[in-house]
């Protein structure tokens, strides 16, 4: 039994009903995984776990970066638990100030493990990805939260990310 998986359950982070998702699927259920990330005792658990998996696979990077607005709170969770700069991904870039898309100081070269609250198509991460490979960095992982396993880990693989899920949806939904 995944106990993220009940946590999620007992917090209500699972919504049935009729749902449009931000790949633009329907769908009769929703993930509210900022139910979670709003609950400090959660987003520690989160956070923990992540750290776990870094150090169970011997996964190796240089910032933990978050995906605007899901990922933002994981990520600062998981930078506290590591100690690894964070860096935050606009989904797009600003017209004033620096104008860049990426928020806080890096070097070119260096690693970067992408956090992400739910993946579904994978479109947004994807673009993240992008966008930090456009700045020099390397992104090898992305770990989410919950994947609802609609494509975005193949959509991953295709650019040479592999997607970790914490959370898979067969563990949340209800089997009717």
């Amino acid at each position: 039994m995944n106990f993220l998986a009940e946590a999620l359950k007992e917090c209500g982070a699972i919504k049935y009903g009729d749902f449009t998702l931000a790949s633009g699927k329907k769908s009769k259920f929703y993930v509210d995984i900022k139910k979670a990330s709003m609950n400090p005792e959660l987003l520690k658990l989160i956070a923990r776990r992540i750290f776990e998996l870094l150090e169970l696979r011997s996964i190796k990077t240089d910032y933990i970066g978050g995906v605007a607005l899901g990922g933002v709170p994981i990520a600062v969770s998981v930078s506290l638990e590591t100690g690894l700069p964070l860096l935050m991904i606009r989904k797009e870039a600003k017209d004033y100030g620096t104008k860049g898309q990426i928020v806080g100081d890096f070097v070119h070269g260096r690693n970067v493990l992408l956090v992400e609250d739910v993946t579904t198509t994978g479109g947004s991460v994807i673009k993240a990805v992008k966008t930090l490979r456009h700045e020099g960095l390397d992104i090898q992982y992305v770990i989410t939260v919950v994947d609802r396993e609609e494509g975005a880990s193949n959509a991953l693989f295709s650019v040479n990310v592999e997607l970790i899920p914490l959370v898979s949806m067969s563990e949340l939904i209800e089997k009717k």
